[in-house]
Order: C-alpha cells, then structure tokens, then sequence
C-alpha cells in the first residue's frame, strides 16, 4: 500500500519533523542547521518544506526559497523515514536527487536516525502497518 494522498504525506513525514522542533535534544540542533529543506515527492505528488530556521512545516506555499531541494518517490521517503534507505547510496544511485546544499542536507541524517523509531511507532499508532517496510 501507499500514501492515500498529499496530505497523508504531510501527516507523516511532515509530522516527524514537527515532532523533531518539539524535541528538547533534536529540536536545538535541527534548527542549527539553518537549512530550508524542501521535499518533492512522487506518487503521490507532495511538497513538504522543512524551515529549520522558523522551525516550521508546510506545504511550500509562502515559504522562503529553500537551501536544498530533494526530489524521490513517497514510497522511498517512507522507507526512509524506517532506517531503510541509505541516504548517499540512493543519491548515487538515483532514487534520491538533490539540489543545493548537499552538505547542509547530509547533516541532518545523523538527526534523522533519532527519529526512525518514532515514524515506525506513529505508523503502527494509526494502524498504518500497510506503509511499514
């Protein structure tokens, strides 16, 4: 099974880094980061923009220019989001495109780590088990 839509994408992946501002130990170190990070997802389509420096999520609308810009399939962000993606090896690869600040983008993985488990826990808390890898 997939996402149903954009805003089930939003749900998820944009929920766990709505989660991450709210974390007294991710939060600080995401939003030092200082990077706008906008992702464009496929089937569905989606955008979701990560604005480490408002700490906010949206869906690009009225957002800044972004900083880096990541362009991959829902189903592989959801993979992602499990600890199921290697991050360099898709982008070598081609599964994961990205544009701009490659380096600012990468610093934000060892963040992301912290937050496999919670997006598997969220999934499994809204009988989402058809989106588990």
């Amino acid at each position: 099974m997939r996402f149903h839509d954009a805003a089930d994408v939003h749900r998820y992946i944009g929920g766990i880094f709505r989660e991450a501002f709210e974390d007294d130990e991710i939060g600080p170190k995401l939003r030092e980061t200082g990077i706008v990070l906008q992702f464009r997802f496929s089937e569905p389509d989606a955008v979701v923009v990560v604005d480490t420096v408002s700490a906010t999520v949206t869906d690009g609308s009225g957002v800044t220019r972004p900083t880096a810009v990541m362009s991959t399939s829902a189903d592989t962000g959801n993979a992602y989001w499990q600890g199921k993606v290697n991050l360099p090896l898709a982008m070598a690869r081609g599964r994961i495109q990205v544009e701009g600040n490659v380096a600012g983008l990468l610093k934000l993985a060892p963040l992301g780590k912290k937050l496999y488990p919670r997006y598997v826990c969220a999934l499994r808390r809204d009988g989402r088990e058809d989106l588990l890898v």
